[in-house]
């Protein structure tokens, strides 16, 4: 049996994105900004992927510009921001818990001359809108945040940190990374005060190299990528219209009985954290109580994260060792250190992340086979 329990990581495309995104490279490859047939053709199809996101987000086709994923769109909102906004401040505020491609944008911001403030969390990952607010200050320009953990789940409360802050000082633009959030939880930037907000289309079944990012309207952004000025100037490039075409699509699918997929995701997940946690030092690190309902951190207590990772995918079951982006890496998680982890469980801890097409019986077949494996694991690593 083949069990996939890393869909934070990527998912599966679903099998209509990928007919979808065929028939366009074969039928529809025209540039969308060319003025004959084939060129109109390409920009309906753009068009079309526009009307399902604005139907989730309840904004305007306007306020969307695609992107090649999350990385990208978290790039463009922060830097794009900071440019935008340097003479009125250079001072951004920030959780301490971001993932790589906020984290790091920070630190290039850094170089350049911004300062940053970094917000702890507690041991459930989240930080309070009081600790934002307490760190705005009148050259504040930008306030980011990421909506779901993207290692253990814990859900950030944007719409109050949105308030709190813009109670603080109203022209402080509000961006939240949607990333793991979208598709899982409700994200109406409206309701969230979200000026900027960014997704990646292969969190949710959707091609990799396809994202988007809401620019509220009226809001002023610098374009990082220059050239044709293709979407009003806000990203040049011609549109990968088979990845838009395919993010579409994978879009309505994901909201079409949205609240059934989502309570059986929780459901499967709620499933193998009860098995795994009545097993001898085994612990849950998140909690699936209030955190998102497609992640538990597990750590096996006296056997190593990357052995178990392997000892697991011998028996067909993928899962992760933290986050994708720096599961290669041999650094610490900084997320598991910020809600205090000690030093054993930081180094036991894999991530396991759901999907609606995993079953009770992957969840049945994952619990036995951790059964099975973790006295022998932990008995080669004593002796």
């Amino acid at each position: 049996m083949e069990v996939y329990f890393d869909n934070s990581a990527t998912t599966r495309p679903y099998d209509e994105v990928i007919d979808k995104m065929v028939s366009v490279m074969k039928e529809d490859y025209g540039n969308p900004s060319s003025l004959h047939k084939k060129g109109l053709d390409a920009e309906h199809i753009i068009n079309d992927s526009v009307t399902e996101i604005t139907k989730v987000l309840k904004c305007l086709p306007e306020e969307i510009v695609f992107t090649s994923g999350g990385t990208e769109s978290n790039n463009m909102a922060i830097i794009g921001s900071a440019l935008a906004r340097r003479r009125s401040g250079k001072h951004i505020v920030v959780s301490g818990v971001e993932h790589a491609s906020v984290s790091a944008v920070m630190q290039f911001l850094i170089r350049e001359g911004y300062e940053v403030s970094y917000i702890p969390v507690d041991e459930s990952g989240v930080a309070t809108p009081e600790s934002f607010a307490e760190a705005v200050r009148e050259d504040t320009i930008l306030v980011s945040c990421m909506h779901i953990n993207n290692e253990i789940g814990s859900i950030m409360p944007v719409a109050e940190i949105s308030k709190a802050v813009k109670a603080k000082n109203k022209d402080v633009y509000f961006h939240v990374d949607a990333i793991q959030s979208f598709g899982k939880i409700e994200t109406i930037p409206k309701n969230m005060g979200a000026d900027l907000m960014s997704v990646s289309g292969h969190k949710l079944h959707g091609p990799k190299g396809s994202g988007f990012l809401y620019v509220k309207k009226g809001l002023l952004l610098r374009p990082v990528i220059y050239g044709g000025g293709q979407q009003k100037n806000m990203r040049s490039g011609t549109e990968n219209v088979p990845a838009i075409a395919g993010l579409g699509v994978a879009v309505k699918m994901t909201f079409d009985g949205f609240q059934d997929k989502i309570k059986h995701i929780s459901d499967v997940r709620d499933r193998l954290v009860e098995g795994l946690t009545q097993i001898e030092d085994v612990y849950c690190n998140t909690d699936v109580r209030s955190g998102a309902p497609h992640i538990a951190s597990i750590s096996f207590l006296g056997v190593r994260a990357e052995v178990m990772l392997h000892a697991l995918e011998d028996k067909g079951i993928y899962v992760s060792s933290g986050s994708a982006c720096s599961s290669n890496k041999t650094k610490e998680s900084a997320v598991l250190s910020a809600i205090g982890l000690d030093k054993k469980k930081i180094e036991s801890t894999l991530r396991f992340s759901f999907g609606e097409q995993n079953t009770f019986e992957e969840v049945d077949y994952a619990v036995k086979t951790i059964k099975e494996l973790l006295p022998v694991l932990r008995h080669y690593v004593r002796g």
